[in-house]
């Protein structure tokens, strides 16, 4: 376990856990825990490169997600020099969103309670968001004059269409788990004591799933949003061919022809 003072890191059988760990700010962020996720992000690179990191869960500590950014953490009093919130985004919040979904293994959000503002799109930026039946999702940005930031303004209408998007966007109201999952913006909404076990259980199935499949796969469907037909069937042949020159191919014909139970490496 890494050494950390804002987050937790831990990995266990293949499945790196980062846990925002401010929980009396409900787990804003400020400068220090951005370094610190862009530290324990380039230790997850590195476990994926030797195969020590299969998948990486993102959890939170106390009883909120993520509140999105510790206001308190900037100079926004009456007379100061406004803030540069541009170079903020630069900084820290599109290298944070952008490196998740790059990363070649899938990224689980386990929402424990409220995810507002940045804190609800970094959710959002993962490939499987589960939420506890009392978490709730908040584009909180529209209440201090701002417009929704880290992937929240293209993530939104894509997977919930304008009309919703700038329902969200617009009024800043919040959106129950129940409901995120029946609007098809998260994958699952489970039972507030079932969190834990159920992102674990998945976790732990898909680091011993075909993980290169699952990176491959990832980046077809993210490519998908802006890629013509024709481009995404050109995509899928490259892709199809990088999987079926894989060790887990191979691995998984063999199992199914043999009747066991494969052995996957991630390559």
């Amino acid at each position: 376990m890494s050494s950390f003072e804002t987050i937790r890191y831990e990995v266990a059988a293949g499945v790196a856990t980062l846990t925002l760990n401010r929980p009396d700010r409900l787990n804003s962020f400020n400068d220090q825990m951005h370094r610190e996720v862009r530290e324990a992000l380039a230790q997850v690179q590195a476990g994926r490169a030797d195969g020590s990191v299969r998948v990486l869960v993102i959890a939170a500590a106390g009883r909120g997600f993520c509140a999105g950014q510790d206001l308190s953490d900037r100079n926004v009093s009456a007379g100061a020099e406004a803030p540069d919130l541009g170079a903020s985004i630069e900084k820290n919040y599109k290298p944070l969103v952008t490196t998740l979904r790059n990363l070649d293994l899938p990224v689980i959000a386990a929402v424990n309670g409220v995810a507002a503002g940045a804190g609800a799109n970094l959710a959002l930026a993962c490939d499987l968001v589960f939420a506890a039946r009392s978490a709730s999702f908040i584009q909180s940005f529209a209440k201090l004059g701002l417009v929704p930031d880290t992937g929240g303004s293209w993530i939104l209408p894509r997977l919930l269409g304008p009309a919703r998007a700038l329902g969200l966007a617009l009024l800043g109201d919040k959106l129950p788990a129940e409901q995120a999952e029946q609007w098809g913006l998260i994958w699952k909404c489970v039972d507030d004591d079932a969190l834990q076990a159920t992102v674990q259980q998945v976790a732990a199935t898909l680091a011993n799933g075909p993980t290169f499949g699952y990176a491959q796969t990832k980046k077809a469907i993210w490519a998908s949003t802006t890629n013509d037909f024709d481009t995404q069937l050109d995509l899928e042949r490259d892709a199809m061919r990088a999987c079926g020159r894989s060790h887990d191919y191979r691995e998984g014909v063999a199992a199914f022809m043999e009747k066991r139970a494969p052995q996957f490496k991630g390559n």
